[in-house]
C-alpha cells in the first residue's frame, strides 16, 4: 500500500511581496525625513542651560552676513514689520523664534526684538544646550 502525499512542498522563496514591503518602507521614510528639520538654515546658535518650550509658528533668523529670514525666505529689516504682520495676523498668539549666529552683533538681534515688541508679538530666542 502507497501513502505517499500527491502534494510536493516547493523550496523556492517569492521575493515579490517582500520587495513591496521595502519599496512603501523606503517611500514613509523618504517623506518622514524632510518633515524632521523645520529650520532650514544651518546656523551656529548660542548656548544656555535653561529649557524654555513654546509652540513655534514661525522662525526668524540672522545669519553671519547679517541676512534676515523669515522662515526661509530673505527680507530687509525695513520689510520685516510688514512681513511679520502679515504672516501671524490669523494667530494673535502667535511665539516667534528667533535663531541668531553667535558672531551677529547684538544691536542686530535688539533691533528684531524691537519689531517684535512694536507689533506686541512674543519672542523667544533659540539656543544650543550646554555640552
Amino acid at each position: 500500500m502507497n501513502l505517499r502525499s500527491r502534494n510536493k512542498v516547493s523550496a523556492a522563496f517569492n521575493m515579490s511581496s517582500l520587495t513591496d514591503i521595502i519599496f512603501l518602507l523606503l517611500i514613509f521614510f523618504m517623506l518622514t525625513s524632510t518633515l524632521v528639520n523645520p529650520n532650514a538654515l544651518k546656523l551656529l546658535l548660542p548656548t544656555s542651560d535653561n529649557k524654555t518650550k513654546a509652540k513655534m509658528n514661525l522662525t526668524v533668523s540672522i545669519d553671519k552676513d547679517l541676512n534676515y529670514y523669515i522662515g526661509k525666505d530673505k527680507v530687509s529689516l525695513n520689510q520685516m514689520p510688514g512681513m511679520l504682520r502679515n504672516e501671524l495676523k490669523d494667530t494673535p498668539d502667535a511665539t516667534v523664534v528667533l535663531s541668531a549666529e553667535q558672531s551677529v552683533p547684538i544691536q542686530n538681534v535688539v533691533q528684531v526684538m524691537n519689531i517684535a515688541n512694536d507689533l506686541k508679538i512674543k519672542m523667544i530666542l533659540a539656543t544650543q544646550p550646554q555640552k
